[in-house]
């Protein structure tokens, strides 16, 4: 309904067009008022629609919203194609990770129910609404398809959900399986699902497809190792690069440049499988890698990293001091991530205060605050410690001290009463102290801040169910006796040299015939003591003086813990060998 006001400004505007019509020709004023009338009746037409859905709305029991003015991105618009949308008069106008909003002129179309259903299956929380609008409105949030990029027609429908993967992943025994299922479908939509949920059952933690020069070759990064599991047709490869750019968010038509992206994948309740995709482009086409993450990992125990007899016990009386910095050390992909969040895990109460600053954050901890540094903005490691300290934590981790500001915001932190943990890249613990003092920390400072120092590395498990006793070469079993031999007295092991037993995996569906499943960290460590102090304060510490002072207290080395882990048949020997040598 027309209020007063509309009212009296159309009488007047009526008598203004009623004075101009007078004349024998309309004048430019005259033809600008009719315009105007034209506009404000069309205002006041638009008003009485509203009106009319709203009152509709109230009596059908459906919410009613106006999407004039609304703003909606072209992510949430596009999640109904716009065809369908045209057909059954509905819209897309909100969809987040956790519910989704549609809206119709005719919310009642059981059509409606079914297209909200497929969305909702794409969230977290499984919510879902159906508003009622205008037809203007509709009209109008149609019009905003020709705004956005329109995704690619092959794109419309594919569906990447935890139950499809886990129904795929039962099917998929062995790589051999999965490259024939692979052959045996053209379907792009499949062959990604086929793809992920390999990866899946197989526990990779990256997945390469690379395009070479007469096929497509998929690789798997299982326990650190990368290893062929298919090839696919090459004429398949622009659908394929394209599926994978669109719902991670890249530009399809751009091939010469290296790009990023992301997917999530919802497996159940608040779980979710994060995927970063990169690309980079190649002389045959283009490399995709994408590395999955899970963002809940309930499994960091620190009972379970391998940690074993004094190593075990010196680390865990360091982690429950109150201060100072405990540092993990090792080349990248060596696990020092996963042993910090396995302390975190263990150190995680209400009581504590923790935050983490992480590039990236890779895995979400309960009850922790964690920060993701992006140096797009200047949030680098140095200025997020900063903004950490005031904060008031207990517990800090820095992914990484990168440098000298870095460093010593973090001694610091460590003096004053807070527990710092992080990593460095070296190769072995008694690097640590000699690559703080090359950074430029002052000796006086890190000597007191320091409580323990860490070295690892990650060598993959023997399967257990296809386990077997195997003899080892003489040569390398003079090796072997020779560097158990040198095991510190005070080490806590005792070694039986003429009944050493070794053994490897033989192979079988479960492991994909690899005779290897999972990883378990090997470890050196040593806690501060007065004459590591003593060289750290002379500001001479060397790599080989530090290690010979550790190893006089009773650190095993990392290739001793490794080769005693070999013993029990926990590990093979080439895989000692493999990542310490």
């Amino acid at each position: 309904m027309a209020t007063n006001d509309d009212n009296n400004q159309v009488k007047g505007i009526k008598d203004l067009i009623s004075e101009s019509q007078k004349s024998d020709k309309p004048t430019v004023a005259g033809e600008k008022v009719q315009e105007k009338f034209e506009e404000k009746m069309k205002n006041i037409r638009i008003k009485e629609l509203e009106k009319e859905a709203e009152k509709k709305a109230a009596s059908s029991g459906f919410p009613y919203i106006n999407l004039v003015a609304f703003p909606i991105n072209g992510e949430s618009l596009n999640s109904i194609p716009k065809e369908t949308a045209k057909k059954e008069k509905v819209v897309c106008f909100y969809k987040s990770d956790k519910e989704v909003k549609i809206a119709s002129p005719d919310p009642t179309n059981p059509k409606l129910k079914k297209i909200l259903d497929e969305l909702i299956e794409e969230t977290i929380k499984g919510k879902g609404e159906i508003y009622l609008i205008s037809e203007y409105s509709l009209k109008k949030t149609l019009e905003l398809y020709d705004r956005f990029p329109a995704p690619r027609k092959f794109v419309h429908g594919i569906k990447i959900t935890g139950e499809e993967l886990n129904k795929l992943k039962k099917e998929i025994k062995n790589f051999g399986i999965l490259n024939a299922k692979l052959n045996k479908t053209k379907n792009v939509t499949l062959i990604i699902k086929l793809i992920l949920a390999g990866a899946m059952k197989s526990n990779a933690s990256d997945i390469h497809i690379e395009a070479e020069e007469n096929k497509i070759t998929l690789r798997y990064r299982v326990d650190g190792i990368l290893h062929i599991v298919g090839t696919l047709d090459k004429d398949l490869w622009k659908q394929i690069d394209s599926r994978i750019k669109t719902i991670a968010g890249l530009k399809i038509n751009i091939t010469d440049k290296p790009q990023d992206g992301r997917i999530t994948v919802f497996l159940k309740e608040e779980d979710k499988l994060e995927i970063r995709v990169s690309t980079l482009p190649t002389a045959y086409g283009e490399s995709i890698v994408m590395r999955l993450l899970k963002s809940t990992v309930t499994s960091l125990n620190f009972k379970d990293l391998g940690l074993r007899g004094k190593a075990f016990d010196d680390l865990k009386t360091e982690v429950e001091r109150p201060t100072g910095m405990i540092i993990t050390t090792g080349p990248t992909g060596s696990g020092k991530t996963t042993t910090l969040y396995a302390i975190l895990n263990k150190l995680n109460d209400p009581e504590t205060k923790i935050i983490t600053l992480e590039d990236p954050i890779e895995y979400k901890l309960e009850g922790i605050a964690q920060s993701q540094i992006d140096h797009s903005k200047g949030y680098s490691f140095a200025d997020g410690l900063r903004s950490i300290l005031r904060q008031d934590p207990d517990i800090i981790m820095v992914g990484e001290l990168r440098d000298l500001e870095t460093a010593k915001v973090s001694v610091q932190a460590a003096l004053t009463g807070h527990k710092v943990i992080s990593t460095l890249h070296t190769n072995d613990a008694s690097g640590a102290i000699p690559r703080f003092l090359s950074m430029g920390v002052k000796p006086f400072l890190l000597a007191p801040s320091l409580n323990a120092v860490i070295g690892q590395r990650l060598v993959r498990r023997i399967h257990e169910k296809c386990k077997i006793e195997v003899k080892i070469e003489p040569e390398k079993l003079e090796r072997i006796k020779k560097i158990l031999n040198n095991l510190p007295e005070n080490s806590g092991y005792k070694i039986d040299f003429d009944n050493l037993k070794f053994y490897r995996g033989q192979g079988c569906d479960e492991c994909n015939h690899i005779g290897l499943k999972g990883r378990i960290g090997i470890y050196e460590i040593f806690p501060m003591n007065s004459e590591i102090e003593k060289q750290i304060l002379s500001g001479k510490a060397s790599e080989y003086k530090i290690a010979e002072i550790a190893h006089k207290s009773g650190m095993i080395s990392m290739v001793q813990d490794g080769l005693l882990k070999a013993t029990d048949g926990i590990t093979t020997v080439e895989e000692v060998f493999r990542v310490i040598e």
